[in-house]
Order: C-alpha cells, then sequence, then structure tokens
C-alpha cells in the first residue's frame, strides 16, 4: 500500500495518467492526495476532474483557488480570464453533479503528521486552528454558496486579527489557503510575487519562514507555487512543479520520501 500527494493538475490529463502508470498506481491498495487546482489553463480540465471524482475512494483532494473560480463561475460570479479551460466543465450535461462534488471538498486534510492544503497555512495559526478555520469557510460554501462566491474575491485584509469576522474573515481564510505565497517583512500578505526563491525582493519572504511560525508541528504538504518548485525543507514540501509551464508533474511518496515526475506536455505563456 503507498500513499502520495500529487502537485497541481490543473487539466493536465495526460501527464497525470502517464504519472498514475509510472507509480503502479492500483485505486485498491493505493491512495493519492492532490493539492487543489484540479482544473483550468491546462487542456482537459472537464476529462480531469471526471476522473479524479470516479476515484475518490482513493484519490483525495482540496480546493485551491482555480477550483473555487470554476465554482464561482457556476453560481454566477467573477468573470471568465484569458485562458480560462473550464467552459468545458460549466456546458457539460454531468455539470450540477461535478460542481455538487467538488463543492463537498474541503480546504484542509490532515493525516497523522501531514497536513495537506492548496496554498499553504497563515504563520500565526497553529494546525488545530487552521483545520477549525477551514471548518468555517467550508460550512458558508456548502450550505450557501451563493453569498460566499458573492463576496469572495479580493485581495483585503492582509493580516489576520482574531476578531474580523463576516466576509472579511472568510475570504482572509480563504486566500491564506488557497492564494497565499509570500508575506511582506511586517507580515502582510502579498500577492504579486510569483517567482523564484532565490530572486524574492528582501522586503518579502515566503509564508513558511515567517518568525515564530506556529504550525510546524507536522509537515505541510501544498502546491500552487509552480516557480517554487519541488521543496523540502522547513516542515513544508511543495510539489508543484510546473505540468502546466513546461515543467513536470510530481509524485511524493509518503511512506519514504521518494519523488517520481513525468516531463510536461504543456507550456503557457500567461501567469497562473
Amino acid at each position: 500500500m503507498a500513499q502520495y500527494v500529487i502537485g497541481d493538475i490543473q487539466g493536465c490529463l495526460t501527464e497525470f495518467q502517464q504519472l498514475l502508470n509510472k507509480l503502479n498506481f492500483n485505486p485498491g491498495t493505493d491512495t493519492i492526495w492532490l493539492t487543489g487546482d484540479l482544473v483550468n489553463r491546462g487542456p482537459q480540465s472537464l476529462a480531469t476532474l471526471r476522473l479524479v471524482k470516479q476515484h475518490d475512494g482513493c484519490m483525495q483532494t482540496i480546493l485551491g483557488n482555480h477550483d473555487l473560480h470554476l465554482l464561482a463561475l457556476h453560481y454566477g460570479h467573477g468573470k471568465l480570464k484569458r485562458g480560462d479551460t473550464i467552459s468545458d466543465i460549466l456546458n457539460a450535461p454531468d455539470r450540477t453533479i461535478l460542481i455538487d462534488w467538488l463543492r463537498q471538498q474541503p480546504l484542509y486534510r490532515e493525516e497523522q503528521d501531514y497536513v495537506l492544503v492548496h496554498a499553504g497555512i497563515w504563520p500565526e495559526w497553529n494546525c488545530k486552528q487552521a483545520q477549525r478555520l477551514a471548518v468555517e469557510v467550508e460550512t458558508v460554501l456548502q450550505n450557501n454558496p451563493q453569498e460566499f462566491f458573492a463576496r469572495m474575491y479580493g485581495n483585503k485584509p492582509v493580516r489576520w486579527n482574531n476578531n474580523l469576522n463576516g466576509d472579511e474573515r472568510l475570504r482572509f481564510i480563504t486566500n491564506s489557503f488557497t492564494r497565499m505565497r509570500a508575506l511582506t517583512v511586517d507580515g502582510a500578505m502579498d500577492f504579486d510575487y510569483k517567482g523564484m526563491l532565490a530572486d524574492m525582493p528582501s522586503q518579502l519572504m515566503p509564508w513558511f519562514k515567517a518568525p515564530a511560525r506556529q504550525n510546524t508541528d507536522k509537515t505541510i504538504l501544498f502546491g500552487h507555487w509552480s516557480a517554487l518548485g519541488l521543496y523540502h525543507q522547513d516542515n513544508v514540501v511543495c510539489v508543484d512543479t510546473g505540468a502546466l509551464w513546461g515543467g513536470s508533474l510530481t509524485a511524493y511518496n509518503l511512506k519514504n520520501g521518494s519523488v517520481v515526475q513525468t516531463p510536461s506536455q504543456t507550456k503557457l505563456n500567461f501567469e497562473n
């Protein structure tokens, strides 16, 4: 029995299937955690979503920002962007079934010493607090999606405060789990920087290097930051290695730390 975590697929179905073949994946015994962003920007979003849903007993995902974007569009909020490849889902005969399944996926999964999120965990939160806050968002998302998506988009607030409430509280929690990469040195989220760690300006730091970070008791598995690439330090493992951008799709074995990759057949030129 093997357990793997695989980085952002984003509709790159060919690479995903090739990687499963390399792993000799057995859906009867093996399990896979997916870092979210199953869909969008890649060429086969609909087929990818259908495949993961079909195997949801052994393939478990969390919600990424592109997954949330798809859900928002379904509920009449947000706008299709240049390069979006989710119209086939919105026009599919099984659209409602797929959307209802996707909407039930969490922002946070935990098993033994591992936590799975899409982008990260706010440094001031310990894992128990992060799990509780994820449930706050998931509850609204599952029970009142129209209200949630009407107010989801936006970059503010950029700092956490325990007294945040309402839309600002939900937006900050959502952005932390699904959009965060860099923080300013004075502790605010920065949504502009998407580059490599070596090129990061001195006034910024990756979220996982924040001073006095409170969630180092478990290994946090995440994707979202393709320019960071495969990264295994600081009690985190990033497995987004840019399958969408000409890099590779990566599987990380949770049992022994080994890595299996398949090269990308997709290369896009706009930002993610």
